[in-house]
């Protein structure tokens, strides 16, 4: 790891906000009606945030983006977890996350997230690492779906070295499941939480990368599945499987237990949530249908970029 740069941090920051303006226009218009609101916020522990909402629009249920950049005089214990050594050390953590929940069942929901950490005092000796990556949670599965999103993301991760694809590939397998219903919580995507093998210029550099792929993988899912017929069966199964969603981020997710933790701003963090689920006591899907078909095939781990994931 090398040194943090004088002006890494505020790079960064810069980044971030220019990615957050960019993700929201496009989403705005993808959805053609809805807008998002904008709500800064500070804290009393220092730092605070700007979180962008949109809701009830046309192709958006709801979709948040949110940046933050916070500091404190000891890092919380979910960013230590790993790391003990550095328990106690004041920290600085910035980032951008963002969830979008659409209205039709068969547009995946998604997420994207990332940030850095500093911890120890700029200057002295303080350590640094970068997190994020990005992954999509279809109701409905699509092999054309599922291959192009992780194509994209093998091609993003191409320049950087070889393997590294089918390693955060790995990660984010390992990270979003459920193990209490021992289940995936999607199709995966690429998950990196202590990034500085590299020099910071170039972590800085896959760190834009995959911001950058982020809307370029998306963008052709949403255009493909926006406009499909559903019924009541479709959106009744869509709020179930929010529920699981709802269990992963409130159950598991690092981000959640440290935004907490760190003192952050609760509306910003439980963001994430979807506006409506449902759960439904000993309910299965029938064999055989698209229902299904989710869990048994397409939330099962696999090669979806390989040659052997068709055309």
């Amino acid at each position: 790891m090398t040194d943090l740069p004088a002006d890494g941090v505020q790079r960064f920051r810069d980044d971030l906000l220019g990615l957050q303006g960019r993700i929201c226009r496009q989403v705005e218009a993808w959805d053609g009606e809805g807008r998002f609101g904008t709500d800064r916020w500070t804290r009393e522990s220092g730092g605070g945030g700007i979180s962008r909402v949109l809701r009830e629009g046309a192709l958006m249920e709801q979709a948040g983006v949110n940046f933050s950049h916070v500091s404190g005089p000891a890092l919380p214990s979910a960013a230590t977890e790993h790391r003990p050594e550095l328990a106690g050390r004041p920290f600085q953590a910035l980032g951008i996350s963002l969830v979008f929940h659409p209205r039709n069942p068969y547009v995946p929901t998604t997420h994207a997230n990332l940030r850095a950490f500093v911890a120890g005092e700029p200057g002295g000796n303080a350590v640094w690492w970068f997190g994020g990556g990005f992954d999509l949670t279809p109701c409905y599965g699509f092999e054309a779906d599922c291959r192009d999103w992780h194509r994209r993301a093998r091609a993003a991760c191409a320049p950087f070295g070889d393997g590294l694809y089918e390693e955060l590939k790995e990660r984010c397998d390992e990270y979003f499941r459920l193990p209490h219903r021992g289940e995936q919580r999607g199709i995966g995507g690429l998950f990196f939480d202590d990034l500085n093998r590299w020099d910071f210029e170039t972590c800085l550099a896959f760190v834009r990368e995959v911001g950058a792929t982020f809307l370029e993988a998306y963008g052709p899912i949403v255009e493909r599945r926006r406009d499909t017929p559903y019924g009541e069966r479709e959106r009744e199964f869509q709020l179930y499987r929010r529920g699981r969603y709802v269990e992963f981020n409130l159950l598991h997710d690092r981000g959640t237990r440290f935004g907490i933790q760190s003192g952050g701003r609760a509306e910003s963090i439980l963001m994430s949530l979807p506006p409506l689920a449902r759960w439904e006591y000993g309910w299965s899907a029938e064999p055989g249908s698209p229902e299904a078909d989710l869990t048994e095939y397409f939330l099962v781990p696999r090669d979806w970029a390989g040659a052997s994931a068709g055309p």
